[in-house]
């Protein structure tokens, strides 16, 4: 098995580093806003949901808990699941969605909660 080599990658607008790496035949970008606090999860995140543009890319989101608000404003718009992690700790990952991906709005930042 090989080993995972992470990119850092510079995305707009964000307040936390991004990664890239290739998983397969998927893109993988992840970033940690676990310590992090309102609005810099959802900041982030929307900042990353830009880079789901195609079927072969994936974001990876680790949260000190669920973002709910991120969930209920983009959840139609990608397949999302998640899972805890030891700690507390969740990994929440988006993948593109045929036809919805597309309709999301990332243009603003706000939950509304």
């Amino acid at each position: 098995m090989s080993e995972v080599i992470k990119e850092l990658l510079e995305v707009e607008g964000a307040t936390v580093p991004f990664f890239t790496y290739q998983e397969g035949e998927t893109q993988v970008y992840e970033f940690d806003t676990s310590e992090c606090g309102p609005p810099e999860p959802m900041v982030n995140a929307m900042c990353g949901l830009a880079l789901i543009d195609a079927p072969n890319k994936r974001l990876d989101m680790l949260n000190h808990k669920k973002p709910m608000g991120l969930l209920e404003k983009i959840g139609q718009n990608f397949n999302i699941s998640d899972e805890e992690l030891d700690g507390g700790k969740f990994k929440i990952s988006f993948e593109y969605k045929e036809g919805e991906t597309q309709k999301a709005n990332l243009g603003s930042a706000s939950c509304g909660g």
